[in-house]
């Protein structure tokens, strides 16, 4: 073995690439040491699938819904304990409500609710972009911690803007870290297959500079950085955060959520000149949390018998999880001995 095979075995192994590329369902941490930045990719192919098929969304709710499991999966694989990042919109736009959670350390689960009759006019009237099916509200991004511990929940207005924009506005006012990020949704047919199949991918970057420079300007009184009469004039950005930035905006959608394109090539592909090291991938998988015994705690703890038997149709309660369509049976009179 020569000296020159022995430094690029060296080198691949230092930058994460001396393993096979991931596939789908992952999520890929990387940094890119010299530009300050860190930030994690995702690809999302029968996990995704399986959430947005379950339900048979008109396809715009699809796209926006997929959206949102990206940038969950995103945000919620950070979690360093065993916890839950919740993640939803509540709007007065056709699609009125979005709820995502990502169950650490891998599951996901997620659910739209849609007004049919709104969603129809939008459509004839050619707006069904995400902004315009979301429409005014805000989101809410929660970490539960657990049952001892107290949940932290950011809140930021959504005003008729793409999440990538409410992401960036998020992070930009609630946590203070400059922040990137690129969502992609499609469907792709398989030769052979009798339907097309939903992916998607995502990128998340965030400077992170270790030297304590000033990361973003002061928050403006108004909390609009773009208004010249409020903000930081002097400030600049950092010129490594801005090429992070710059050679993140030539992704194109198709790069994101191309099945043939691991999160490893995709990221030497744009990085490669400036230097990326990339960490194991980290699977993710839907899974939803419902159960008999949690719902009949529910029914059992949140209603009276009176409540149970309005709920029962020929002597029988069903409740049906919203988020896996899976139905749930109960006798009303179970409960008597616990009431």
């Amino acid at each position: 073995m020569t000296d020159k095979t022995t430094m690029t075995d060296n080198m691949m192994t230092s930058l994460g690439l001396d393993r096979p590329e991931s596939g789908d369902d992952t999520v890929v941490p990387f940094t890119l040491d010299k530009l300050d930045t860190r930030g994690r990719t995702v690809r999302l192919g029968d996990a995704l699938d399986t959430i947005l098929s379950r339900h048979n969304y008109p396809a715009p709710v699809a796209r926006l819904l997929g959206e949102a499991v990206v940038l969950a999966a995103l945000i919620g694989s950070s979690l360093k304990f065993a916890g839950k990042f919740i993640m939803q919109t509540q709007t007065d736009g056709p699609v009125n409500l979005i709820v995502v959670d990502f169950d650490a350390p891998d599951g996901l689960r997620g659910y739209a609710r849609f007004d049919h009759d709104m969603l129809v006019k939008a459509a004839e009237e050619g707006r069904t972009r995400p902004a315009e099916l979301l429409g005014k509200g805000h989101l809410a991004m929660t970490i539960d911690q657990g049952e001892h511990m107290e949940r932290y929940q950011g809140i930021v207005a959504l005003e008729g803007n793409s999440l990538e924009d409410v992401a960036h506005t998020y992070f930009m006012q609630s946590e203070q870290i400059p922040t990137q990020v690129r969502l992609a949704v499609a469907e792709f047919t398989q030769k052979g297959d009798h339907r097309p199949h939903w992916r998607a991918g995502g990128m998340l970057v965030q400077h992170l500079p270790e030297h304590g420079m000033s990361h973003i300007p002061d928050l403006p009184g108004d909390g609009d950085f773009s208004n010249p009469e409020t903000a930081d004039p002097h400030f600049e950005e950092d010129d490594g955060w801005n090429e992070a930035k710059a050679l993140m905006a030539t992704l194109d959608d198709l790069e994101l959520a191309d099945p043939e394109l691991s999160s490893e090539r995709l990221l030497f592909r744009l990085y490669h000149e400036t230097g990326v090291r990339v960490f194991p991938p980290m699977p993710v998988v839907e899974r939803c949390t419902c159960s008999a015994d949690r719902i009949e705690d529910m029914l059992s703890t949140s209603f009276t018998a009176e409540d149970r038997e309005e709920m029962a149709v020929d002597g029988e309660i069903e409740v049906v999880c919203e988020f896996c369509s899976t139905a749930y049976h109960f006798n009303p009179h179970q409960f008597d001995v616990k009431d």
